[in-house]
């Protein structure tokens, strides 16, 4: 299983406000952002997943909203969470 409940807390515990924060903007992103990139991994390997691929187009567009919500509400948390994942180039 890629995504156990001790990677889950040490997303939480990085990203989050606490140690128990699971749903702030931050770290429904992070945990967004680390579903994604093992999903795309997976579509490398086995392109004709079509099922996997609808998933993470979906999760990719869940990703933008609370971007876009982070950005509405609070624009330096939005800066700091996109440099720290990495995510405009």
């Amino acid at each position: 299983m890629y995504l156990d409940p001790a990677k889950k807390k040490e997303i939480f515990e990085k990203y989050g406000r606490s140690n128990t924060d699971t749903g702030s903007p931050e770290a429904q992103i992070a945990l967004f952002s680390y579903r994604i990139s093992h999903l795309t991994e997976h579509l490398k390997l086995h392109k004709k997943d079509y099922t996997t691929e609808r998933s993470l187009t979906k999760m990719v567009g869940k990703r933008r909203a609370l971007l876009n919500y982070l950005k509405d509400r609070d624009i330096e948390r939005y800066r700091a969470i996109i440099k720290v994942l990495g995510l405009r180039k």
